[in-house]
């Protein structure tokens, strides 16, 4: 019988093939873990002293927001934008948390990092009764400092009483994180 020199040709080509795209889907496993890795919320070293408790933030409104009047109780820190869905999407969930669990101690403070004009308009039109700073791009440095790495938004930093932190969320919350927050926060 003779080699049928197409069929060789075919199958180096079928192999060569398998070879690139095996090489190609590692190097996609890859890179979702290292995104996943640069994504993950980073250890914060004593956080009832980090200097967020001695930071102040000028609000909507124009007043002074002093961080170190949150020290003491729970607190929900969320940093968000206007130009971030979902950001925009867990506010309304946030503010309906906070009006039933505010007279239990429970505290909330969002920082946008956004322009105070562009944070204005917003709230105009969707009025929040929680406490609102201006943070601006400072906020981002802020956020990575209690171990946001990547910078991304929505990225919500959960205190307990004490000062320390109970859990990070690099994304948008759901109802399931503010019911384990309001379990652990005491």
């Amino acid at each position: 019988m003779k080699d049928n020199p197409g069929m060789k040709h075919q199958s180096s080509g079928a192999s060569r093939r398998n070879v690139i795209l095996g090489a190609g889907a590692a190097a996609a496993v890859a890179g979702m873990g290292l995104a996943l890795w640069r994504w993950e919320p980073k250890a914060v070293m004593d956080a009832s002293h980090h200097p967020v408790w001695s930071g102040q933030f000028e609000t909507p409104s124009g007043e002074g927001l002093r961080m170190s009047t949150f020290h003491g109780k729970p607190l929900l820190l969320n940093f968000w934008a206007t130009w971030c869905p979902p950001c925009v999407d867990e506010l309304p969930m946030i503010d309906a948390f906070w009006r039933e669990h505010a007279l239990n101690g429970h505290q909330v403070v969002a920082l946008a990092i956004d322009q105070p004009s562009a944070v204005r308009r917003f709230l105009d039109r969707h009025p929040l009764g929680f406490s609102v700073g201006m943070a601006g791009l400072a906020g981002t440095e802020l956020a990575k400092s209690l171990g946001n790495a990547a910078g991304g938004l929505p990225f919500t930093v959960f205190f307990k009483a004490d000062g320390s932190i109970w859990r990070q969320k690099m994304g948008q919350l759901t109802k399931d994180d503010l019911i384990q927050w309001r379990a652990a926060a005491v």
